[in-house]
């Protein structure tokens, strides 16, 4: 497997080589985007380690250019601060498939967060490209469907993989959403939660894994786009109606009871758990504090297995599921697990989730 790592700090350069050549890969280095569009040409990596910041042709532009002309893998290595988040979001809209945080490479920890590094950097190896998108025309085609727009034409009806499950008995009540996503998770995520209607029901809480400051800057970019208020739970949060809750990266999120009333409350990360915001540990806490049966669970893109066990236990005790189809996922582990433990009530991709939660927890018309 071959590397292209494109910084213009030769200390990075250096780490990075020194990480990936030591897992038994082939590596290649250049100092800006000029170099790396000529060593994408002649080198054909199978993944491009692509620095936000450099001089003469920044990340963006160089990252524009390999997916226009010659499109691969891309993982954005970033620093740990808003300006560094805002622009490695805009990398994954444009078809990024990870970001690595600058301050895990080139800190004390190096040897701890190599091999992270490098499952990173094998992960992305086997992701399917996804070219940015409109999401304007995203968002009025799906309202369009949901609400009846004859003015715009109406994409084909749902085709799930596994038939979609009707309303669990004794969900009318209100309940949560829970979604757990990792790699290729803030594209998937617009394909989602801007499609959800003012009026949706039952609150939503997101783990998505993602190092501290990026959940904040992803919460930002999705409040801008969506009907629903989208939030950072940085500190214990009301579940209410109408909301979407990121949890925190850099930290896990539970749910607890405070005064009888239904909260997301960040805690620290726990270190038997490979991945952080940890999906199954939220899940678990669902599980605690309400009943499955109003409990909706969605698995998407990401890699490893983090979510497939506790949401099949879900599904198991009444909740529904939906496991992201193979089709849309950028990398599929998360909700393949899910699938393989017969765990997933409904497989759909990504762009027909919104509308069959809509179908669950809006009211039959009478």
């Amino acid at each position: 497997m071959k590397v292209l790592v494109v910084d213009d700090s030769a200390l990075m350069r250096r780490q990075l080589t020194d990480i990936l050549t030591g897992a038994g890969l082939e590596v290649e280095t250049a100092r800006n985007g000029a170099e790396a569009l000529e060593l994408v040409a002649t080198f054909q990596p199978d993944v491009v380690t692509l620095d936000v910041t450099m001089p003469e042709m920044d990340g963006l532009a160089c990252l524009k250019r390999i997916m226009a002309e010659t499109p691969r893998p891309v993982v954005m290595i970033s620093a740990l601060t808003e300006a560094g988040a805002e622009t490695s979001m805009e990398a994954l809209r444009l078809g990024a498939v990870d970001v690595i945080h600058k301050q895990g490479v080139g800190g004390v920890g190096l040897r701890r967060v190599s091999d992270e590094v490098v499952r990173i950097i094998r992960g992305a190896a086997g992701a399917k490209l996804r070219r940015a998108r409109g999401l304007r025309e995203r968002l009025q085609r799906t309202r369009a469907e949901i609400v009846g727009d004859r003015e715009l034409p109406a994409p084909p009806a749902p085709q799930p993989a596994e038939p979609a499950e009707a309303p669990a008995p004794g969900a009318s009540g209100p309940g949560v959403v829970l979604i757990g996503v990792s790699t290729g998770g803030p594209s998937t995520l617009e394909e989602i939660i801007p499609n959800l209607p003012e009026d949706f029901p039952w609150p939503v809480v997101v783990a998505q894994h993602m190092p501290p400051t990026f959940t904040a800057t992803l919460a930002r970019r999705l409040n801008v786009v969506s009907a629903l208020t989208v939030v950072e739970a940085a500190q214990p949060t009301l579940l209410e109606p109408g909301t979407v809750c990121i949890a925190r990266g850099g930290a896990d999120a539970v749910l607890i009871r405070r005064n009888g009333r239904l909260m997301v409350q960040p805690v620290p990360q726990d270190p038997a758990r490979p991945w952080h915001p940890n999906v199954d540990r939220l899940v678990e806490s669902a599980l605690q504090h309400v009943e499955a049966a109003r409990l909706i669970g969605v698995l998407l893109t990401g890699m490893g297995v983090d979510g497939g066990a506790t949401m099949a236990e879900m599904h198991g005790r009444g909740g529904r599921t939906i496991a992201e189809s193979e089709a849309s996922a950028v990398v599929f582990g998360m909700p393949a697990e899910l699938i393989r433990r017969g765990g997933a009530g409904a497989v759909l991709p990504a762009e027909q989730i919104a509308t069959q939660l809509i179908r669950w927890l809006r009211p039959a018309k009478g």
